[in-house]
C-alpha cells in the first residue's frame, strides 16, 4: 500500500508544478474590502449575490460591502444561511437562490465555511449538478465548466480558502468531509481587510490563526513541495509565530491582524500546491463525525503528527524553528524540531487550546482510521507514513 501511494504521490508532485496555479488579485490594508467593491462594478457585472452566515449577516458586518456594492450601480441579494462545515443540502439552496436571483458574479464574505460553501454553489451551478458528483481532484474526475465570476473577502485570518483551489463540504448522513480540488474555483480578485477582524473574539482567532499555521507547516513538510512553497511557507510559519499570540491577546491591533490575513493567503498558495498531510486526514474525520470546527482540531492534533514524523523531516522542522526565532544558536537540526513542536505545544496552551478532542470515541477508531488513512494516502505528501497501529496510538492520546 505504501508503495502504490508512494508512487501516486510522486506523480502528483511531478504534475502539479507544471500546472499554471490562478492567483488572485488581492488588495491588502485597512478599507480594501471597500475597494474590491469597486472593482468589481467596473468588470461590467451588474447582478451580484452575496454569500455568509447568518451569525455575519446578523452583526451588520455585511452591510458596508453591500451597501458600496449598491452605491457603485450593482443590484445585490444577500444568502446568509451557510453554516459552519455546510453539507449538501445547504450548497443546493445556494444554487437554487444563484438561479432564481440570475447572478451573473458571487462575492464570498466569512470565513472558509462561507468561501467554501461559494465555491461548491458556484462549481454545482455551472456544472448542474450535485456536489456529490464534483468531489475529488480534478485530475481525475470529469471536465468541469468555468464558474461565474467570483470574489472573496475573509473575515478570518485562518483557512486561506480565498486563494486555494479547494473547497471542503460535509456529507451530514454519511458523516463524512468531501473536498472538491480544482483550479477553477479560485477567485479572481480578493479583499484582505484587517478592519473586517478586528472584532473576532479570542476562541475565533486562536484556531483559525493555528489552521494556517498548519497550512503552513504541512506544506513545508510534504514531499510535493516546491521552491515557491517553499518560500511561501517558511514566510507564513514565521508571521504566525510572531503575530498569533498578540492577535489573540490584543484584537485590536490592525497591523498585526493585516500580518495575520496575509500569513493565512500565504499559508494557502503554499498548500494548495504542495498539500497537506496528516493533521488535515485527521481532522477532517473529526469534523464530519464530532462537528469539531477544524482550526480546533487541527491545532490539537498538529504536535503529534509533528512528532511521529520528525524522524523523517527534522531538517525541515529545523528549517523553520530558525526563521521563527525558535531554539537556541548551534542547536542541532532534531533540537530545533523539538523546540519547534514544543513552541506550538506552548502556543496551544497561552491560547487555551486543549490536548484532547473531548468528543473522540474509542468505539470510532477503525471508522476514523480508514477514513484519515484513505484521504491521505496517495494524495498528500506525508514524509513518513503512518500505520494503522500508529494511528490508533496518536488517537489513544487524543482521548479526553
Amino acid at each position: 500500500m505504501n508503495l502504490i501511494s508512494t508512487i501516486r504521490t510522486r506523480i502528483n508532485g511531478r504534475v502539479l508544478p507544471m500546472i499554471n496555479m490562478p492567483k488572485p488579485f488581492s488588495f491588502v490594508g485597512a478599507g480594501s474590502a471597500l475597494s474590491l467593491c469597486r472593482e468589481i462594478a467596473g468588470t461590467g457585472v451588474k447582478r451580484v449575490l452575496l454569500i455568509t452566515d447568518g451569525p455575519l449577516f446578523k452583526m451588520g458586518l455585511v452591510d458596508p460591502i453591500v451597501a458600496s456594492l449598491k452605491d457603485s450601480g450593482l443590484t445585490v441579494e444577500v444568502y446568509s444561511d451557510v453554516v459552519p462545515d455546510p453539507g449538501f443540502d445547504v450548497v443546493m439552496a445556494g444554487v437554487d437562490k444563484l438561479k432564481a436571483f440570475k447572478a451573473d458574479a458571487v462575492l464570498a464574505v466569512g470565513g472558509g465555511s462561507s468561501i467554501d460553501c461559494a465555491k461548491a454553489i458556484l462549481m454545482c451551478h455551472a456544472n448542474n449538478a450535485h456536489p456529490s458528483t464534483l468531489t475529488g481532484i480534478w485530475l481525475y474526475a470529469r471536465p468541469r465548466k468555468k464558474i461565474l465570476p467570483f470574489f472573496a473577502i475573509p473575515t478570518t485570518a485562518g483557512t486561506g480558502s480565498e486563494v486555494t483551489i479547494a473547497a471542503v463540504v460535509s456529507d451530514k448522513v454519511a458523516q463524512m468531509k468531501y473536498a472538491m480540488v480544482d483550479p477553477k474555483m479560485v477567485p479572481s480578485m480578493v479583499a484582505l481587510d484587517p478592519e473586517l477582524m478586528v472584532g473576532l473574539p479570542p476562541f475565533i482567532t486562536a484556531p483559525t490563526g493555528m489552521d494556517a499555521l498548519t497550512h503552513a507547516v504541512e506544506a513545508y513538510i510534504s514531499t510535493m513541495a516546491t521552491a515557491e512553497t517553499d518560500e511561501l511557507a517558511r514566510m507564513a510559519t514565521a508571521s504566525v509565530m510572531r503575530n498569533l499570540l498578540e492577535a489573540y491577546n490584543n484584537g485590536s491591533n490592525i497591523q498585526v491582524r493585516e500580518a495575520m490575513a496575509v500569513a493565512s493567503s500565504m499559508a494557502g498558495l503554499a498548500f494548495t500546491r504542495a498539500g497537506v498531510g496528516y493533521v488535515h486526514a485527521f481532522a477532517h474525520q473529526m469534523g464530519g463525525l464530532y462537528h469539531v470546527p477544524h482550526g480546533l482540531a487541527n491545532a490539537i492534533i498538529l504536535p503529534l503528527v509533528l512528532e511521529f514524523s520528525k524522524i523523517k523531516c527534522a531538517h525541515r522542522l529545523a528549517d523553520l524553528a530558525r526563521v521563527s526565532g525558535i531554539g537556541k544558536s548551534g542547536a542541532s537540526d532534531s533540537q530545533l524540531a523539538d523546540a519547534f513542536i514544543a513552541k506550538i505545544r506552548e502556543m496551544n496552551a497561552a491560547m487555551d487550546i486543549p490536548q484532547t478532542i473531548k468528543e473522540l470515541k474509542r468505539e470510532d477508531f477503525a471508522k476514523i482510521i480508514d477514513r484519515a488513512l484513505a484521504e491521505a494516502h496517495g494524495t498528500y505528501g506525508v514524509p513518513r507514513y503512518m500505520s494503522r497501529e500508529d494511528s490508533s496510538e496518536m488517537l489513544t492520546k487524543l482521548l479526553a
